[in-house]
């Protein structure tokens, strides 16, 4: 037990960058470690990445998946794919580990399989990596400080990278339009972009993605505002955001909201305010 804890509430939130080859798979790891705090209920929320979750000591609590078709359960090692609907996260004032924020056109270059094979699900990440992310968890669980387990994470993934593979390019293409835009670019200009009929496009996109273009496109600009309205949290302005990130209006932003993460914004804010304003985004 280190000292901080000795003495009552931990509260740790970390950021961590990828070592430079992993830049473009991988957007950032998060560490996170609380202690002592009342128990809550988190919304895992749809965002652009991938989820790979690591736990140090306790397991990670999920009551609810993306996917009603999954079991809620405990996970010591979670792998989800892109998703619409919230993940709910039980926490009874303990939790902690490091969630890696894996883009999905790294799906194939270090988990062996396009981030279509997991869209809309949470696995267990062993039953997808086999040993190998079991050792890793134990190598991660011995290391002293955020620090050394990002570098035990960089080793594992650098281990793991396929730098050869990858989505097609017409994939990676439209992908990488729609998050210069916001998610604003429309299909139809899409696949003229990269020379697909709008219907190939779809289907290839969904197979290697996990979502369509247009269900990508709305993740994408619902985590735009959600991370501005994250970066806000006591002056809130839902028509500025609205108009922002072109949403018709402030009642659009509430109905995408409300579609997405399973409540409107002013609710998110309410039950978020405290991970908010502690860093915390466990399966943001």
């Amino acid at each position: 037990m280190d000292d901080a804890e000795s003495i009552g509430t931990v509260d740790e939130a970390v950021r961590g960058v990828p070592a430079p080859p992993l830049r473009g798979y991988v957007g950032w790891y998060s560490g996170y470690r609380q202690r002592g705090l009342p128990p809550a209920r988190h919304r895992g929320l749809p965002s652009p990445y991938l989820t790979l979750i690591l736990t140090l000591d306790e397991p990670l609590t999920i009551a609810a998946h993306p996917s009603p078709r999954d079991t809620p359960g405990d996970y010591g090692t979670l792998l989800g794919g892109l998703h619409t609907a919230p993940a709910l996260i039980a926490v009874p004032g303990r939790q902690s580990g490091v969630q890696v924020a894996l883009s999905p056109l790294g799906a194939r270059a270090l988990l062996g399989l396009p981030a279509g094979g997991l869209a809309g699900i949470d696995v267990h990440a062993d039953d997808v990596l086999g040993a190998d992310a079991r050792q890793v968890h134990d190598r991660l669980r011995e290391a002293d400080g955020w620090a050394a387990r990002f570098r035990v994470v960089d080793a594992w993934l650098l281990g793991r990278l396929d730098a050869g593979a990858g989505p097609p390019r017409e994939v990676l293409r439209a992908w990488q339009l729609l998050l210069a835009s916001g998610g604003r670019t429309r299909v139809a200009a899409l696949a003229q972009d990269v020379g697909w009929s709008g219907r190939h496009l779809q289907n290839r996109f969904l197979a290697e993605i996990g979502l369509t273009p247009k269900a990508a496109a709305r993740v994408i600009r619902f985590d735009l505002a959600r991370r501005r309205l994250a970066s806000r949290p006591d002056r809130p302005d839902l028509a500025g955001l609205a108009a922002d990130f072109g949403y018709a209006d402030q009642s659009h932003l509430d109905r995408e909201f409300t579609a997405l993460a399973g409540c409107a914004p002013s609710a998110w804010l309410a039950e978020e305010f405290r991970n908010i304003q502690a860093g915390h985004h466990p399966r943001a």
